[in-house]
């Protein structure tokens, strides 16, 4: 396992990042401890959970992946120091009013859950899940350089950002000399590249901020499962695929089984190969729910893609203004 800086801080995570979002949803508990174990022996030591993960299942208060992680860490003793934990805080964990948001408020409840439920003293990477405008960004910003100099946070980072809103927030942390955001976790990936490559990753690469894309196999469309001829399984899931459902798009995954035959890889590993291959990319964020997805996704990271067929990717998935 290759293992790099998270932007410019000292931080070392591995070169593919485990997801949690498929826990209480895709995988029962012991399923996902078999799944963080498999991921921890093969070297992976870099975990992406947040607070109201998975709050859309019904019967999911929110909390179940946070607290999968927190019992297979404490079940398996494994050492605290020998992973890295990011969460993400902003969406509704409860009833009230303050019980969502941005605000110090709700961000100091929010973290006393999390530390609980993870059963840890502190969060490596805590990150800000989405924009909220009811609150100014300063009042954020100094709730976690409060978290900061407690302790119980180590680096912060962001979320579904505009480019604006992250250079804001750059610029505050700059201004009041507070803990600013280290990371920007984007939706990024060959489908959808322009929200990303636009604006944002010109600011990640001129401020030194580490990017840990989520969806780099677009909910798994890009790992070939879904076929022009092959009708949708029945699942919620792959419902969430149709608007993916394209001629270009199938005619995309064509051309990565192309690719792929000649580098004697998958689909998901040329997908994935691909945005490695961009030195802005820390860490892409997989989603695995079995050792053989895992695996698969492994592979990448000794898959170096010819000039040809990155061009190609390039060309081919390339967006206009």
């Amino acid at each position: 396992m290759e293992y790099v800086k998270l932007g410019r801080t000292g931080l070392k995570v591995s070169r593919l990042c485990m997801g949690t979002m498929q826990f209480g949803w895709s995988l029962d508990e012991p399923s996902s401890h078999r799944m963080l174990s498999a991921t921890f022996d093969s070297g992976i030591n870099f975990f992406d959970t947040a607070d109201i993960y998975s709050k859309w299942v019904e019967g999911n208060p929110g909390g179940v992946a946070e607290t999968y992680l927190g019992n297979w860490m404490k079940k398996h003793h494994i050492p605290r120091s020998q992973i890295v934990i990011a969460t993400k805080v902003r969406g509704e964990m409860g009833p009230s009013p303050n019980d969502q948001g941005l605000s110090r408020v709700h961000i100091m409840n929010a973290v006393e859950g999390s530390l609980r439920r993870l059963q840890t003293d502190y969060i490596d990477l805590y990150q800000a899940h989405w924009p909220d405008a009811d609150t100014p960004i300063e009042e954020t910003l100094r709730a976690f350089d409060d978290l900061v100099q407690q302790g119980k946070v180590r680096y912060i980072g962001a979320s579904n950002y505009k480019a604006w809103q992250l250079m804001e927030a750059l610029w505050v942390s700059d201004k009041y000399n507070l803990v600013r955001y280290e990371c920007l976790q984007p939706h990024y990936n060959l489908l959808w590249r322009a929200e990303f490559e636009r604006e944002l990753r010109d600011v990640c690469r001129t401020y030194g901020l580490g990017v840990i894309p989520y969806s780099p196999l677009a909910g798994g469309f890009l790992t070939g499962k879904y076929r022009r001829d092959k009708p949708l399984p029945d699942s919620k899931r792959a419902e969430g695929r149709k608007r993916a459902m394209t001629e270009k798009n199938f005619a995309l995954l064509d051309m990565m089984d192309q690719i792929a035959a000649a580098h004697n890889a998958t689909v998901a590993q040329v997908a994935l190969a691909w945005m490695l291959a961009d030195p802005v990319i820390t860490s892409p964020i997989i989603g695995t729910t079995s050792e053989e997805q895992l695996k698969d996704n492994l592979g990448a990271l000794n898959l170096k893609l010819s000039p040809e067929g990155k061009a190609q990717l390039d060309a081919m998935t390339a967006y206009t203004d």
